[in-house]
């Protein structure tokens, strides 16, 4: 983790003078290399990982005493698991890929040498996060992404739509985070200590009971939750990712696509023991997820913005990550954020190359017949949006359909939960397709004069390739299921999710056959969403005009994105600017505290003028002033005496 640390700060501090007399080779081997050797680390880790025994994992190490305050102490220490060997693969992997794809697509930028410094500064936040042992450790990681998301979306600051959100994502996530401050300090209060593993020991020692109403461990876990909602951008707190779209296309994928987003999900699956303890927890993590999933889904139906498309299906995709978690289904979950990094680090990806094509062109309305001009991309992207749909046997499909049939048959089945993740899924399958149909086939509509459209670099197309390969073959550890076989990843991670299965309501394992019916209903979906979308966008240009038409309202309302952005603005934002100017400001500010000061100056200089007027110079007014003081001074003076005897 200090290897793209060492990066930042190298690129940063002498970047401008590196970059000067060295061109960009030197700040590409610094920020490509430390990530690269990180990524190395890595693998040399899972080698030995593998080699440890069951009573030897998870394997912490502490470093040095971070804080000491009475009874409160915290180390700095470090652990690894299961679920860490997964998030490092990823974090380390996928970010590799995207800092290899940004040499070709961030060449031209004038901060090329700072945009490096905050990337590999956001890959050393991450590993902190995912690394850390104890809730504080995580919480510097998880601060830490926050900063450099806020530094990235807004990289380009002198443009005001980037700084406004850069700014609206990090004050937006600044709200989940409070929740989730006062969560670590209520699990400090309960457990009396901020370790894990002394959390979770002390859960398994005291033999503590499953809460099936509001108490300590449910505020927790709700508390956690908040934070996790604002940084995965769930319900009510998602307002932020798609304005995040700002900020350059590799920034999307690594960070809102594949790696930062899915801390609020990392930390629900860390926590699973407490979590299992709370029933009420639980449904409201898997009615967040499936509400989000299927609302966000909704949206990008309607966006013709490239990236704004696939910031909701970030964002529905999410959902499905938390739908699992909260029904049980933690594996399936750290499935699907594994799988979803490589298909949507893809997508995002595959659309920086458009619009790298397109000379900067990001509504897909102005595109259109792109697939012979850059073949490349297209094949790549379509490997992405038949992962996502659920097609096998694309990646999407082993992780979405144990989402679902975690959802419907499960010990915390909800079939109503269910119902709007299928919905969701066949929405997800129509508007991924109409993304393909709009921008690759029917008729080019853009000016051939003006855009000069042609494929990306192979420093850009070499990581698509990679990662389309591994959102084909990357979820088939679990294949093996298809047919009545091991599930290798469910196997792997089933240490870190022991404790939460053992207590989850037992119930009568379904049939096969019955699991295998609802692969093919969810595979169904996918192919429903394709074929609809085929006959909207690919035949009658005019369809999607009439049918948006015949609509109306309803479609001004997902167009319009639910109009949250202005509900926000009148009951929320409005209100505190007016608060502050009219109540804090002028009342408050210059009535009060400017009032005070300053009428208090006001009294001295009334006081200071009319005492001024005594100092006459009439050496006759002084003596009077004399004798009208010795008279009053004796006067005192026989009164104070009088009233002693």
């Amino acid at each position: 983790m200090l290897l793209p640390l060492l990066g930042s700060a190298v690129n940063g501090l002498v970047g401008a003078s590196i970059r000067e007399r060295w061109s960009k080779s030197a700040v590409n081997a610094t920020a490509i290399g430390s990530v690269a050797l990180s990524f190395i680390c890595v693998c040399e880790a899972v080698r030995e990982f593998s080699q440890l025994a069951a009573d030897q994992i998870p394997v912490i190490h502490s470093y040095f005493t971070w804080m000491v305050a009475g009874p409160f102490r915290a180390d700095f220490s470090l652990q690894v698991d299961q679920l860490t060997i997964v998030m490092l693969l990823v974090v380390t992997g996928v970010g590799l890929l995207v800092h290899i794809f940004s040499i070709g697509y961030m060449a031209h930028d004038p901060s090329y040498y700072r945009f490096f410094c905050y990337l590999n500064l956001f890959v050393f936040f991450m590993l902190t996060l995912v690394l850390g042992s104890n809730l504080l450790v995580t919480f510097v990681g998880w601060e830490g992404v926050g900063l450099c998301s806020y530094l990235l979306i807004g990289f380009w600051f002198l443009k005001k739509s980037a700084t406004d959100a850069g700014k609206k994502a990090f004050i937006t996530t600044r709200i989940g985070d409070m929740g989730f401050m006062v969560g670590i300090l209520l699990v400090f209060a309960t457990f009396h200590t901020v370790e894990y593993a002394g959390i979770f020991q002390t859960l398994a020692q005291n033999n503590t009971p499953v809460e099936n109403h509001f108490g300590v461990i449910t505020a927790i876990c709700l508390l956690l939750f908040a934070g996790a909602i604002g940084k995965s951008a769930q319900l009510p707190l998602y307002v932020w990712l798609p304005d995040a779209m700002e900020g350059p296309t590799p920034v999307s994928a690594l960070i809102h696509a594949a790696t930062m987003v899915t801390a609020g999900v990392y930390i629900v699956a860390r926590m699973n023991p407490l979590f299992a303890r709370s029933p009420i927890a639980m449904l409201v993590v898997a009615i967040v997820g499936a509400v989000t999933a299927f609302y966000a889904a909704t949206i990008g139906m309607a966006q013709t913005d490239i990236k704004k498309v696939l910031a909701y299906s970030t964002i529905s995709q999410l959902g499905y990550m938390f739908l699992a978690c909260g029904v049980g289904a933690y594996t399936a979950g750290i499935f699907h954020l594994m799988t979803h990094a490589f298909f949507k680090g893809l997508l995002f990806l595959a659309a920086g190359s458009v619009i790298h094509a397109m000379g900067g062109e990001q509504d897909m309305l102005k595109m259109g017949g792109l697939w012979k001009k850059i073949p490349v991309t297209a094949w790549t992207m379509l490997i992405a949006t038949l992962a996502i749909a659920g097609i096998p046997p694309f990646a999407g499909f082993f992780s979405k359909d144990e989402i679902l049939w975690a959802a419907y048959s499960g010990p915390y089945a909800n079939k109503a939960l269910w119902a709007l993740a299928f919905a969701g899924a066949l929405l997800t399958s129509f508007y991924m397709f109409r993304l393909i149909f709009l921008t690759f086939f029917g008729r080019q509509r853009y000016d051939e004069h003006h855009v000069h459209v042609h494929e990306s670099p192979w420093i850009m197309l070499a990581p698509l390739c990679v990662l389309a390969l591994l959102s084909t073959v990357g979820g088939w550890f679990a294949a093996p299921k298809l047919w009545d076989g091991p599930d290798y990843f469910a196997n792997f991670l089933k240490p870190v999710f022991s404790g939460s299965t053992a207590l989850a309501p037992q119930i009568l394992e379904p049939a096969h056959a019955l699991e295998l019916y609802f692969s093919g209903f969810a595979v169904l979906a996918g192919v429903i969403g394709l074929a609809i979308a085929w006959f909207i966008y690919l035949g009658d240009p005019e369809r999607p005009k009439r049918l948006a038409k015949s609509l109306g309202g309803l479609y001004k309302l997902v167009y319009g994105k639910y109009f949250v952005d202005e509900i926000y603005g009148a009951l929320i934002i409005k209100p505190l600017i007016w608060g502050s100017e009219h109540i804090l400001w002028h009342v408050v500010d210059e009535g009060m505290i400017d009032g005070t000061v300053n009428g208090a100056a006001d009294a001295a200089r009334a006081a200071g003028g009319q005492a001024r007027k005594l100092q006459s110079g009439n050496a006759r007014s002084y003596a009077t002033w004399v004798i009208i003081g010795a008279v009053g001074f004796t006067a005192l003076l026989l009164g104070i005496l009088g009233m002693r005897h």
